[in-house]
């Protein structure tokens, strides 16, 4: 660990012992779980790690959250949260991912309350505040605390401190929630999300780490990392006949490869990317 990861790190610890006792929301991502990590630490039964049991994460990854969870040895409560029940959300317009952590954060409010935790907090850090996320606005006005971008953490550091602390995420790919993945103005559905989940775990269950299904109507758009192209063309028929029982009549590799945050393309760029 170099000498200016040790500062963030011990930078990091301070916080969260300032703050007391806290309540986070853990997805099971490197971010939330390596700030999950330090808190207990910290904090010990005075942290609270809380998953959000919604339509809109990808199967498979709570369960993987409450495996993390039990590794660290953090207490944890699995809570669901109700994104599709507010219109806001479902008509899917580019302040989406707000409604979605607004619907987060107020359960996370509630949890913290019902524990007399004074704190609530996510795993945002340097390399979000370059990005179109308006779920940050929620946050501030949640009264959300980010302990990895106060300390200054970039993406980067929290894959190295991850390793460092034996995290078995720390290298793991970026998700999104799966409502990323459709273009905006595609009104989002249960069916919808659970057909685009099915999508990406045929592709990980081939061992595609870094994969993004992308639907538009009847076809479906594939990015993945350059390097997987040649591999991915070997399973090319078994793909097309999976995704096509999913009722897709067309399906396309993205020459571009994986980008974070494509669908924000349609948004127009400014001189920083817009990414979800």
């Amino acid at each position: 660990m170099t000498p200016e990861l040790q500062h963030k790190y011990e930078r990091l610890q301070a916080i969260l012992r300032e703050m007391g006792a806290v309540v986070i929301g853990l997805s099971g991502g490197v971010d939330s779980t390596l700030l999950t990590k330090v808190a207990y630490d910290v904090l010990g039964e005075r942290c609270l790690a809380v998953i959000g049991q919604s339509e809109a994460f990808p199967a498979g990854e709570i369960e993987a959250a409450l495996t993390l969870a039990r590794q660290i040895g953090v207490r944890v409560r699995v809570v669901p949260t109700h994104e599709l029940k507010n219109p806001l959300f479902r008509v899917n317009r580019p302040d989406r991912c707000y409604h979605c952590k607004a619907e987060l954060f107020r359960v996370l409010r509630q949890v913290a309350d019902e524990e007399g935790i004074p704190h609530i907090a996510d795993g945002s850090h340097a390399d979000d505040t370059g990005d179109y996320r308006p779920g940050m606005r929620a946050a501030q006005e949640s009264g959300v605390r980010a302990p990895l971008l106060e300390a200054g953490f970039a993406k980067s550091d929290i894959r190295v401190l991850a390793k460092h602390l034996g995290l078995p995420v720390w290298d793991k790919p970026s998700f999104a929630c799966l409502s990323s993945r459709f273009p905006y103005g595609t009104v989002i559905s249960r069916e919808l999300l659970q057909k685009v989940d099915r999508a990406e775990r045929f592709l990980r269950e081939l061992g595609f780490r870094q994969v993004r299904v992308r639907h538009h109507d009847t076809i479906l758009r594939i990015e993945m990392e350059p390097t997987d192209f040649e591999r991915v063309l070997q399973h090319a028929s078994d793909i097309v006949a999976y995704m096509k029982s999913l009722g897709y009549l067309y399906v396309a590799l993205d020459l571009e490869g994986y980008r974070s945050g494509k669908m924000n393309d349609s948004l127009g760029r400014t001189s920083h990317a817009r990414r979800l």
